[in-house]
């Protein structure tokens, strides 16, 4: 598991000072950490949410998302 997180810091690491139209994490960045903050937030709600569903697909998506805006 550590591979894949890993490699995902690499890829965010190399997008991060793109120009803000050709990558979602380089325009993330170019907004700031408020934005990426508002992101974490908002998909950490969307993981309560799924969970509470019982809908694993959901919650394994919404999971996904939280880790990856985490990690950005």
């Amino acid at each position: 598991m550590t591979d894949i997180f890993d490699k995902i810091a690499t890829v965010i690491e190399q997008r991060k000072n793109q120009e803000p139209n050709s990558s979602y994490v380089a325009e993330l960045y170019h907004k700031g950490t408020d934005e990426i903050l508002k992101k974490v937030g908002e998909e950490a709600i969307e993981t309560i949410i799924a969970a509470k569903s019982n809908n694993s697909e959901a919650l394994i998506h919404e999971t996904a998302d939280l880790w990856f805006h985490t990690l950005v």
